[in-house]
């Protein structure tokens, strides 16, 4: 059976969002947040060397042969996080918030769904002929 299987370049921009973006969870809240907000958090160098990884999945994604507008679309996200984190204070709180690393890897998956859906569909199909002759 010929599957579909996610990217290498997808599985990693989804591991080093989920590092950014999610990977702490806060006790009897239902937050997470990143090292994007905790190294943020230095003035500076720290909002650099976060765009810095935020780039690293927008380089995944075009290595991936995303579109150019989805891509730019990408590198907006990061820049706009970027932007935000020179506010003092209000631009920390707001890297609590906004997940831009998510929202990228949301538009990688979302794209290669769609190129990828026929192959998907048909390892569903047979997928499920498979079993339901062996349940016959």
């Amino acid at each position: 059976m010929n599957q579909a299987k996610a990217p290498k370049e997808l599985l990693q921009a989804q591991k080093l969002a989920n590092t950014l973006d999610t990977a702490i969870k806060v006790p009897f809240i239902p937050f997470k947040f990143g090292l994007d907000s905790i190294v943020g958090l230095i003035p500076g160098i720290g909002d650099a060397v976060m765009m810095a990884a935020a780039m690293r999945i927008v380089y995944l994604g075009k290595k991936l042969g995303m579109p150019k507008p989805l891509i730019t679309k990408m590198v907006r996200n990061a820049a706009l996080d970027f932007g935000i984190g020179f506010v003092p204070f209000v631009g920390d709180v707001v890297d609590f918030f906004y997940k831009a690393n998510r929202a990228n890897v949301k538009i990688m998956e979302k794209w290669w769904l769609q190129e990828n859906q026929a192959q998907l569909d048909a390892n569903t199909t047979q997928s499920l002929e498979s079993w339901q002759q062996k349940t016959s």
